[in-house]
């Protein structure tokens, strides 16, 4: 049974990575695209392999992108540095912009993160993360987040936002997005419907 249980989460691993995975990084690459300036210096919070900066900064050679994370992989494509997932190392206004990509639902206080990236950011930050308006949303995005994290060893708290707490924090940040956006396409289209309505957002909040 263990077996059989382990070949059947390692199948559904293989059908992520081939089918959905790929596709979504190049998506998600070219709406970060939009929302970042056409040069400067991006710092990517939380920047795990780095695979998505990397094509951003090969489509874009004037971003230069650097990482932080609390996990350390040997394979990070980008420059990166760990930290201890609260205070970001640097100094204020650091960076042209502060890039969060699917990070902070992983994270126990995504607004002191905000206020972190506040802090350093010059110009704006730029995010992509969840909404989760219903019983069932929640549900779905920890699906996909165990699917797409468990084997990486990144912390699961599954820290899901509503709309309304997100609204909330952009009060209390005293910033508010200018751009934001929530039709991605980020999968393939037999996937759209369990996986993206309602459930996905981008946004770029100047600073």
């Amino acid at each position: 049974m263990a077996e059989n249980s382990s070949n059947g989460l390692e199948l559904l691993g293989r059908i992520h990575h081939y089918s959905i995975l790929g596709r979504r990084m190049r998506v998600l690459s070219a709406h970060l695209m939009r929302l970042l300036p056409d040069q400067g210096v991006v710092l990517d919070v939380g920047c795990g392999n780095g695979i998505i900066s990397s094509q951003i900064m090969a489509a874009n050679p004037l971003l230069s992108i650097q990482g932080i994370d609390v996990l350390a992989r040997p394979e990070c494509a980008i420059p990166f540095k760990r930290y201890d997932g609260l205070s970001f190392p640097y100094q204020d206004n650091s960076f042209d912009i502060v890039m969060f990509v699917d990070v902070l639902h992983h994270t126990d206080d995504p607004l002191q993160m905000l206020k972190e990236a506040k802090r350093v950011a010059r110009r704006s930050i730029v995010m992509k993360d969840h909404l989760c308006d219903t019983a069932l949303a929640s549900k779905v995005l920890s699906f996909m987040d165990w699917v797409g994290n468990r084997s990486h060893g990144v912390d699961l708290p599954y820290n899901y936002w509503s709309t309304d707490q997100w609204t909330q924090a952009w009060k209390e940040l005293e910033c508010f997005p200018d751009i934001y956006d929530t039709r991605l396409e980020l999968y393939p289209w037999f996937a759209r419907f369990l996986f993206e309505r309602g459930l996905h957002f981008i946004a770029r909040i100047p600073v």
